[in-house]
């Protein structure tokens, strides 16, 4: 068992309210620990549902995969033998690959203006506004982390089953593993309260990761309300998929935006590569081939083959300060630790 006083420890010095972690061996049921509060307070429970941001692309990366195992879709299919549409599909060596190792060319985010953050935006509005978004690069020479090409897939998603996003993910991922998870729909129960959310709409009605507004969206970006349990099970699921954990970028250097750039970047389908990253989330010890996710929100959701070890950590504050890469990748140590101390022994 990982020491919980540690774990306590680290979260007080990255001043995180409070997190849910949850870990798993392949031959193990996942064990959950629920640590603190959230930012008003309410004690955090194994349950807890918490905005997940960008590990909910991994459950779009899924989304798409399942459907190229039934044969619906092709890795390497155009964007626009399906979207052709899309202004990114003008380019026809941009792919479903692509789009979801970063590769393709767009930018982060749509242009503020074709989806004003307001009243009245959803995810429709949102899909319009990824559809007219440019490429800013030439494909397959940067990779780019974006946004604006999970919504191009989600969309694609939707016009292969004819159904909306959330219910075709609800359909493809979340029943068939078991997940509880809502994107665009209110939750039965309240998600915890996350702390230090920044920017213009911080404390508003419209505020990112605690309103309503915002889990309306439904962004299949980052949109995701989900648990720990729930969260380890989307990273666990590419372990049956070799393909989709194998690096798709050539050693092509990129990433997000200042200081997560890197001279080689690698990224899956879906999922991130850790490779030679610094810095970075996942741990000093985790090994080159592991790979997640982390999201704004202040969690992630990572897997390191070699040590047998899948981890997540859904805290209650968001990653804007940066403690989930001081903090975050030393509790993540702190497991690995423990399952080597285990494994010789001691």
């Amino acid at each position: 068992m990982p020491s919980q006083p540690t774990i306590e420890e680290l979260l007080t010095a990255g001043r995180v309210p409070g997190a849910v972690v949850a870990w798993a061996r392949a031959d193990e049921p996942a064990a959950v620990l629920p640590i603190g509060a959230d930012a008003d307070g309410r004690p955090l429970a194994e349950d807890t549902l918490l905005p997940v941001a960008s590990i909910t692309k991994l459950a779009t990366a899924l989304a798409v995969l399942t459907l190229v195992e039934h044969g619906w879709l092709a890795l390497d299919d155009p964007l626009g033998r399906h979207l052709p549409e899309a202004e990114a599909a003008s380019d026809g060596r941009v792919t479903i690959r692509r789009l979801l190792s970063h590769t393709s060319g767009l930018p982060l985010d749509v242009a503020p203006e074709l989806a004003p953050y307001r009243p009245g935006l959803d995810w429709p509005a949102l899909a319009a506004a990824c559809k007219a978004t440019a490429l800013v690069r030439e494909p397959g020479t940067y990779v780019q982390y974006s946004n604006t090409g999970y919504g191009l897939v989600a969309i694609l998603v939707e016009r292969v089953t004819g159904k909306p996003f959330a219910a075709a993910l609800a359909e493809l991922v979340l029943g068939p593993l078991g997940v509880e998870a809502y994107l665009g729909a209110e939750p039965p129960r309240p998600p915890a309260r996350l702390a230090d959310v920044r920017g213009a709409n911080a404390g508003g009605e419209l505020e990112p990761y605690n309103s309503a507004f915002w889990r309306s969206l439904a962004a299949p970006w980052g949109g995701l309300i989900t648990n720990a349990s729930g969260a380890l099970s989307l990273v666990r699921a590419f372990c049956t998929r070799p393909e989709a954990i194998d690096n798709q970028t050539d050693g092509l250097p990129g990433g997000m935006a200042h200081p997560l750039l890197w001279d080689r970047c690698p990224w899956a389908l879906g999922p991130e590569i850790k490779g030679t990253k610094t810095p970075h989330w996942a741990p000093a010890d985790a090994s080159p081939t592991s790979f997640g996710h982390a999201g704004a929100s202040g969690a992630i959701a990572w897997c390191d083959p070699n040590a047998d070890l899948a981890w997540v950590i859904l805290g209650a504050r968001t990653a804007d300060s940066g403690w989930l890469l001081r903090q975050g990748a030393a509790i993540g140590q702190v497991l690995l630790d423990a399952y080597a101390a285990r494994a010789s022994g001691q």
